[in-house]
């Protein structure tokens, strides 16, 4: 599978954008599906994770109660709502799927992930 996140942009402080997730070679509903950034100079950090279904949602503390992943698998989207942007969530954003048998990886590790795309940059001007 090969996944492409999409819809970054510039976006002032307190704004909102919304990103999605898509599959080509194989449907995203068969994989739980992880949002990550990059911002320059640091590592890549996990943000949040959704599992197949979408019941099983996980998120990384900074990002809890701004950013909102939900998966629609009848349009083979996964999106991860953003609110209240800030200027330190200036970064190039992914999604990458969970390995089939990550080795003991969570869903908050970034290395038991895989597929990873093209990122998307999402800019936060104050």
């Amino acid at each position: 599978v090969q996944l492409q996140a999409s819809g970054g942009g510039l976006v002032q402080v307190g704004g909102s954008l919304r990103l999605s997730c898509t599959a080509s070679g194989d449907t995203i509903s068969n994989y739980h599906i992880g949002w990550f950034r990059q911002a320059p100079g640091k590592d890549r950090e996990f943000l949040a994770g959704i599992g197949r279904r979408g019941s099983s949602t996980s998120y990384q503390g900074s990002v809890r109660g701004r950013f909102t992943i939900s998966r629609n698998n009848v349009k083979s989207t996964v999106d991860l709502q953003m609110n209240n942007l800030k200027p330190e969530d200036t970064a190039v954003y992914y999604c990458a799927r969970k390995k089939d048998n990550p080795a003991g990886g969570t869903n908050y590790d970034v290395w038991a992930y895989e597929s990873w795309g093209p990122g998307t940059q999402v800019t936060v001007s104050s």
